[in-house]
């Protein structure tokens, strides 16, 4: 709305004084400058010479009488001068805003009557409308949310203060969360301490061996799913069918994971193999390589391939080919033995 100085043109010396600042800002000296000129009522231009953006800004206008001297402009007069375009403005938006709303009304009736379902699955692109959607949903939750957060490994702290600032009032609201994580996100502090933050009954945490993608659904009447591997592009569904698949989908998993507040879960079975490498025997089994198994159990690579050696090892694995073989000779993934 207004101008951001460039430079003055009150040098007396014919250069340009730079002085850059906007009306809103009036620096020290300009307020202190124009303070003395409405006490004294005019003031020398070489005194204003620190202070440039005092006639850029229309708060000084020279002395008829006498071109050595500048006078003040009423502060009145130069609030109304800056007032003014900015009032018009204010009354040109809100014409404009009741011409919109006169256009689109007709279609409003429409959209109630035919269109709605249309609304059932909308596609969110960009983090900013995401987590624009996800605080709007949070925000009129008023009975459960349930999450699911694969990926222990990888919550940032500025992500951990994100769900901090927006599970907080839920909490206080007496909303019940649930949410699961993988395994792995036991042995990750900062979830821990996230954790910790929460202590009442009606917010519960579990941890499951393997999730495959985030999921968050509010109410019984809103889920959101990722739908890109960056996580750049989401869906909100409103769909009472798909919330409904959704919700036994949760409730499916939910009800195979360990409470946080129980030991770890990761124990050491006879044949020397732990309960995270079964997991990942078992994914190695179907196919899959060590980067999309690591982001399934909530681990870093690294510690995948670590955890893959020891399988190996223990059971006289030489080649990646041979350890699936021995697996699925090992009989370690049939339930019943």
């Amino acid at each position: 709305m207004f101008r951001t100085l460039g430079g003055g043109d009150l040098a007396t010396n014919g250069t340009k004084a730079t002085h850059p600042h906007a009306v809103t800002e009036l620096c020290e000296d300009g307020s202190r400058l124009y303070a003395n000129a409405l006490r004294t009522g005019r003031i020398l231009r070489t005194d204003v010479e620190p202070a440039p953006c005092l006639m850029e800004f229309a708060l000084l206008h020279p002395d008829p009488d006498d071109a050595n001297w500048l006078r003040p402009v009423p502060p009145s007069v130069a609030l109304a001068q800056r007032l003014n375009p900015i009032e018009r403005e204010i009354a040109e938006q809100r014409r404009l805003s009741i011409t919109l709303s006169e256009i689109f009304e007709p279609f409003m009736a429409l959209s109630a009557q035919e269109t709605a379902p249309t609304h059932s699955i909308t596609v969110l692109e960009g983090l900013d409308r995401i987590n624009a959607a996800l605080d709007l949903a949070t925000a009129q939750c008023q009975t459960e949310v349930l999450a699911v957060q694969p990926g222990g490994r990888r919550s940032p702290e500025n992500r951990l203060l994100e769900a901090l600032e927006r599970d907080r009032p839920l909490i206080e609201r007496g909303v019940r969360i649930r949410t699961l994580y993988q395994h792995t996100a036991r042995y990750v502090p900062d979830r821990l301490a996230y954790v910790d933050q929460f202590t009442d009954g009606k917010v519960e945490y579990r941890t499951i061996d393997e999730l495959v993608e985030r999921l968050i659904i509010c109410d019984e009447a809103v889920a959101f799913i990722p739908i890109r591997d960056d996580r750049q592009v989401a869906l909100e569904l409103r769909h009472p069918g798909l919330v409904r698949y959704l919700i036994k989908v949760f409730e499916f998993m939910w009800n195979r994971a360990v409470p946080l507040s129980a030991g770890a879960p990761y124990e050491t079975a006879p044949d020397g193999i732990t309960d995270i490498q079964h997991s990942i025997a078992k994914l190695l089994v179907e196919g899959h390589v060590d980067e999309a198994i690591a982001r399934r159990l909530g681990m870093n690579v690294r510690t995948c391939r670590a955890h893959i050696a020891k399988l190996a090892s223990a059971l006289g694995s030489g080649s990646r080919a041979q350890l699936g073989y021995l697996i699925a000779q090992s009989g370690m993934l049939n339930p019943d033995q």
